[in-house]
């Protein structure tokens, strides 16, 4: 029977517990490229318009399970540099799931258990069918089924020639587009207009009273700032593609250099 405390379990499991195990599977493609010299990496964290940005951390407002990690490229590319970055977000879940379970194992955490256990669970979840090679709805490979493909054939197989990590340029670049469609909106759309009004008299209060933050909420209103935000952060548009496995090697897994290479 659903009980009140099944509620808060499951109101702790979807927005504490999910986006945490998904936040720390996402790090792991960084802790996997930081090796072999990634370049430009970032986390995005949660969809919708910018809070701020911190280092490589990019908050979205609304902060949820949609999070992911994107690169531009990579120094040091080899098929072990790839199985290694796609091996990453298994990994840290993985090693995340035992070690709870052996402090619970071993009586070393005694509060909140089921809190614990359901992090336990939600992390070999994500492992799980992240290890599972399989095809997803969108005809790429998940990481295991990369991870198989790289070590058999030396590249990537599948008809879908997207990369599978996004570019950290690209993205950036959809941001600001999407952004601006959204001002436009905003301006037509009378009760989007009347939130907007809310959202800058709460950054003005904010500002009033001196609470930290109130910089970065300011900054989101005018789009000068945001094309200031995608000069700052790093590589020119020749890099925007991420370099992707392809080929016995990594490449590019743009149709037409896929073809040059089958030549």
């Amino acid at each position: 029977m659903f009980e009140w405390s099944d509620l808060i379990s499951l109101i702790v499991s979807a927005f504490v517990i999910l986006p945490v195990v998904v936040f720390l599977r996402e790090s792991g493609y960084l802790l996997g490229s930081m090796v072999f010299g990634v370049r430009n990496p970032r986390i995005t964290l949660g969809s919708g318009p910018r809070l701020f940005k911190l280092g490589l951390f990019d908050v979205r407002r609304y902060y949820h399970l949609y999070s992911w990690f994107s690169y531009d490229d990579l120094k040091y590319k080899s098929r072990f540099a790839y199985v290694c970055l796609y091996a990453g977000p298994i990994l840290i879940n993985l090693m995340l799931a035992f070690t709870i379970n052996t402090l619970l194992a071993n009586g070393t955490i005694q509060w909140q258990q089921t809190f614990w256990d359901r992090l336990v669970f939600y992390s070999f979840y994500y492992a799980l069918f992240d290890i599972v090679p399989m095809r997803m709805t969108n005809g790429k490979p998940n990481n295991g089924l990369i991870i198989y493909e790289m070590l058999r054939y030396g590249r990537r197989i599948d008809y879908n020639h997207e990369p599978f990590l996004a570019s950290t340029t690209e993205t950036e670049k959809h941001y600001l587009e999407e952004m601006e469609a959204y001002a436009e909106n905003e301006e037509r759309d009378p009760i989007l207009k009347r939130k907007k009004q809310r959202r800058i008299k709460r950054a003005e209060t904010m500002k009033r009273i001196g609470i930290p933050g109130h910089r970065a909420v300011a900054m989101r209103r005018t789009s000068s700032k945001a094309k200031q935000d995608s000069v700052e952060m790093g590589p020119p548009p020749s890099q925007a593609k991420p370099q992707e496995p392809d080929a016995m090697g990594p490449t590019s897994l743009q149709p037409k250099q896929q073809n040059s290479e089958e030549e």
